[in-house]
């Protein structure tokens, strides 16, 4: 599920839909988590499926790090991608802010860690990766983990509307994350080992 201050709002027809924060969302804030509406398909099933429904899943679907397609039910699955995404995924099937994101502005992702299949030329946003590869997760882990590990300082400190989606022993363990006093999974941890090998075809 996506933060609940957000809406679904056309970019630009390079971009298409993005989503976009309607209140001030800060540094720490959890911005989506798995929840019970998401869908998981095993990559085998979809073989046996029509090609109308193989080309949604195709467009709309992240790898999680046993090789399911995940299907977000809502708005989430409208999240860009950015070389410099104010979002990052964690080992605990939630994203968090790790930096403030304004009224008005995109939530977006790095698809650098969604265990891709191909690699695509994303839009021009200035930095030096210009390309997002399938084993990105491989090479870029440490820099996420260090955004990551200071954007969990500010956990406790944020309103966190999508805290009850998250298990108990989720949420104790990133609380502990926070204040020092447990060591946080990686994100190599979402790594598909497969993630580079296409499954299925749209054709």
């Amino acid at each position: 599920m996506i933060h609940p201050k957000t809406e679904l709002k056309f970019i630009s027809n390079d971009v298409g839909y993005g989503v976009i924060a309607t209140e001030f969302i800060p540094k720490g804030t959890i911005t989506w988590a798995l929840d019970k509406l998401d869908r998981e398909f095993d990559p085998e099933k979809v073989h046996d499926f029509d090609p109308l429904y193989r080309e949604i899943l195709d467009t709309y679907c992240f790898r999680n790090n046993q090789g399911q397609l995940v299907l977000c039910w809502d708005n989430a699955r409208f999240v860009n991608h950015s070389f410099n995404s104010n979002c990052l995924t964690t080992a605990y099937d939630f994203e968090i802010a790790i930096r403030d994101i304004q009224p008005g502005e995109q939530l977006t992702d790095d698809y650098g860690y969604l265990n891709i299949e191909s690699p695509f030329r994303g839009i021009d946003e200035g930095t030096k990766r210009k390309v997002v590869y399938p084993n990105d997760l491989l090479k870029y882990h440490k820099v996420w983990d260090k955004q990551l590990l200071q954007a969990f300082k500010g956990l406790s400190g944020c309103d966190q509307p999508l805290r009850t989606l998250l298990s108990d022993e989720t949420w104790q363990k990133a609380i502990a994350i926070s204040k020092g006093n447990a060591e946080m999974d990686s994100i190599l941890n979402c790594y598909y080992p497969n993630g580079d090998q296409k499954v299925f075809s749209a054709q």
